[in-house]
């Protein structure tokens, strides 16, 4: 009797994540689990890549195993120069934290601003428009979550610890967005504006509040009904903590995370995301 040879299984496909460093994070988890639950061959891989190994890096994806890539800190915007074409929301923001390989042509997305949107209505019933935002923050993520909120017509109040790169990130919003109300707030004046001002959503997209003892805000600060958002997911910062004792609502990153990588998810294999699982391979 002749043998049945195996069927051949579809060549293995990758996607990475770029970051320096990486160590910390979840995207792994949840990716590989969405696409075992979908039966594909593929599989997610977190790799540090030093600032001056980023172009071989970027290189490396053009080949046909590779679906694309995540980009994370330092590269979301470095990373532009290296692709071939950049989606307008991305363009806008100067931020990229997704890359789709299309036949060695790699083109970047921005997920991070449509994820945080989507999870600050999942997690905690607001849509931005006519809310008055204050975001802490001016890197790659904040940009991203700056234009998503300009584009839903949010009000926004801006904060730095560097200045100019606050300041230039308010002129760059006012450029696209005239008619939304966007203001930049000294760094030194932040819990003064917070305390003056009808904030509706509080949102820190910068690393403040990694080590226990930063404090951004005092609790005096965050009177009023106010909802607050920190966008480190991997541990309850002062600001949260310090929040919820006020029994005010409070979101972390995670809920960003994993809407954002569940569109990228989306970008690369033109599939919906199994969002429910994502969640739950990470909790």
């Amino acid at each position: 009797m002749r043998e049945k040879l195996p069927k051949n299984k579809p060549e293995t496909t990758l996607v990475a994540l770029f970051g320096f460093p990486v160590k910390h994070t979840l995207s792994p988890l949840f990716q590989n689990a969405a696409f075992q639950a979908l039966g594909m061959n593929t599989f997610y891989l977190a790799l540090e890549v030093p600032p001056e190994e980023l172009p071989d890096a970027i290189n490396a994806i053009r080949s046909r195993k590779f679906l694309g890539a995540n980009l994370t800190i330092p590269h979301k915007e470095t990373v532009i120069p290296f692709l071939d074409e950049v989606s307008l929301p991305a363009q806008k923001c100067g931020s990229v934290n997704t890359v789709v390989n299309h036949n060695g042509k790699l083109r970047g997305e921005t997920t991070d601003g449509p994820g945080f949107i989507r999870s600050l209505k999942e997690e905690a019933g607001i849509t931005p428009k006519g809310k008055r935002i204050f975001l802490i923050g001016a890197g790659g993520a904040a940009r991203a979550l700056a234009f998503s909120l300009a584009e839903a017509k949010a009000s926004i109040c801006l904060t730095n610890r560097t200045a100019v790169k606050g300041e230039k990130l308010v002129s760059d919003l006012k450029n696209y967005y005239p008619q939304n109300t966007i203001t930049y707030v000294p760094f030194s004046e932040k819990s003064k504006t917070l305390r003056r001002e009808k904030i509706d959503v509080l949102i820190n997209a910068t690393s403040l509040g990694l080590k226990k003892e930063e404090e951004l805000f005092r609790p005096a600060d965050l009177a009023g009904k106010i909802v607050v958002c920190d966008l480190i997911y991997n541990r309850k910062t002062l600001l949260l903590q310090s929040a919820q004792e006020l029994g005010l609502k409070t979101i972390n990153g995670l809920g960003m995370l994993i809407h954002q990588g569940a569109l990228s998810f989306q970008l690369w294999t033109g599939k919906t995301a199994p969002i429910k699982i994502m969640f739950a391979a990470v909790k």
